[in-house]
């Protein structure tokens, strides 16, 4: 008799909650939120049960991972689509919420994420903390110029590296209180950049003896960042069928609604998935459109939809493209050439105006 399992995941606890191919619950338990706890609870049960159920969270993608380890069946449910199908209970609790995954496991009522393996999820913290370091550090600087701004000192146009010299020079001749302020601001600043600095090393190194990164940057616009970020928000390439589907996964197509006859309707794009890839490729987008003087293929398509629409427009069509150009140069082992789209070094055809893969 197959058995269902159904994990509620919180910090300290775990609600547990097995039933059987008829929806009768077998057991319902409250264990610690380890692997091994866990295991215990559903160890005589081991034989028969068919899915287990957890919810995508950082916690349970850990729990996820462990207990695969253990040779159980788990799967991870996306959180919207979970939340959606949970909504109809009257009581939200940590004990009705295993009981309903348990359902959806038996049910099949669920969409599964895709785990992602320690190594890749190392570099998504890795990247993680770089952004926030990045935008911490924007923040202090722009908070010194405004402050300084109401003295009516400006600090003008400057490098990363020259800012605190500048501002220093600024505060020179001014009282002893303001210069404590700032001076007070530029050394968590100067330990937030060197901090950064460090991050960014190791990000260049890191890219630069990856083969498939490297391969990432010879497309138009695509730097050290967005190619280290596009490989390991899709880890691997193969859980997708075809490339044109990247670009829906990361919430870069039109959303619609259609409702009878007289309701139908195409929305903005749906901004599902990951949303700092999703910035990473519409920043490269822009960056080519904005900024790459040299001719190619790709910068001309976005440039007719930049006439015939909007720059805005322009840049999310191409964010789009880039990621199925980026997601079919890693499945081919290609590089893009600049002037006739992908190279492709075996037997396939090729747009010669988009550089995309045709027969896929």
């Amino acid at each position: 008799m197959e058995q269902h399992v159904g994990l509620d995941v919180s910090l300290d606890a775990t609600s547990v909650c097995i039933v059987d191919e008829k929806g009768k619950k077998l057991l319902e338990i409250s264990v610690v939120s380890d692997p091994e706890s866990i295991c215990i609870a559903l160890r005589p049960h081991v034989g028969e049960i068919a899915r287990i159920g957890i919810e995508a969270s950082a916690m349970g993608m850990w729990l996820a991972r462990e207990l695969k380890a253990e040779g159980l069946p788990v799967i991870v449910v996306e959180t919207r689509h979970m939340r959606s199908s949970l909504s109809a209970m009257r009581n939200k609790t940590d004990r009705n919420d295993a009981h309903g995954i348990a359902q959806m496991m038996r049910m099949g009522w669920f969409r599964a994420v895709h785990i992602k393996t320690e190594e890749t999820q190392r570099l998504k913290t890795f990247l993680a903390n770089r952004r926030l370091l990045k935008r911490k550090l924007i923040d202090l600087q722009n908070h010194i110029r405004g402050a300084l701004r109401t003295y009516g000192l400006k600090v003008g146009t400057v490098g990363a590296g020259q800012f605190d010299t500048r501002v220093r020079e600024l505060i020179t001749d001014s009282d002893y209180m303001l210069h404590t302020m700032i001076e007070s601001m530029l050394e968590v600043r100067t330990v937030l950049f060197e901090s950064f600095q460090k991050l960014h090393r190791i990000l260049l190194l890191i890219v630069r003896n990856d083969p498939v990164c490297v391969r990432f940057m010879t497309v138009p616009g695509v730097g050290p960042v967005t190619a280290l970020s596009f490989k390991v928000t899709i880890d691997d390439p193969y859980r997708f069928t075809r490339s044109r589907t990247v670009g829906a996964h990361l919430g870069l197509t039109p959303r619609r609604y259609q409702s009878g006859t007289s309701v139908d309707w195409g929305g903005r794009i749906s901004r599902m998935g990951d949303v700092d890839m999703r910035g990473a490729l519409c920043e490269a987008a822009a960056c080519l459109i904005l900024r790459v003087k040299r001719y190619s293929t790709l910068k001309a398509w976005a440039m007719r939809i930049v006439k015939r629409s909007s720059k805005m427009c322009a840049i999310v069509a191409l964010a789009r493209k880039l990621a199925v150009i980026l997601h079919r140069l890693w499945i081919d082992g290609t590089e893009y050439d600049w002037n006739k789209g992908a190279k492709i070094t075996e037997k396939r055809k090729c747009d010669p105006e988009t550089g995309l893969i045709l027969n896929y």
